[in-house]
């Protein structure tokens, strides 16, 4: 497996929403990679996983995680690019996946990855 099906796996467990469009998915998927038949992959070793279940253009999450910002967030200074946005930031908010780092994210960012609007 490689290490952006395995850390878009464990965003997705950690995601959380309960609940949410595939297409919402899709679009914090595409921090991990833009490459769709990943993104196909990350979410076919979820599904097989038990992390989700897919059905009616909606995917639940089963996994029951999620992600804790005093603990699983570390915050950088410097110059970064925000993976989700593209913005220019000079604070990083980089999520501890049991797979990896995921990030850096701005500050709005970081909640949209994760779920917290």
């Amino acid at each position: 497996m490689s290490d952006a099906v395995e850390l878009g796996v464990s965003l997705l467990a950690n995601l959380d929403d309960d609940e949410l469009a595939l297409a919402a998915a899709i679009d914090r998927l595409e921090t991990v990679t833009s490459d769709p038949h990943t993104t196909r992959t990350i979410l076919d070793t979820a599904e097989k996983r038990g992390i989700i279940e897919r059905a009616d253009g909606r995917i639940r999450v089963r996994s029951g995680g999620f992600v804790r910002f005093e603990r699983d967030v570390v915050t950088r200074e410097g110059e970064f690019t925000c993976r989700r946005c593209g913005a220019s930031i000079m604070t990083g908010y980089v999520i501890q996946l049991d797979a990896g780092e995921h990030g850096p994210f701005g500050s709005s960012c970081i909640r949209k990855v994760i779920g917290r609007r």
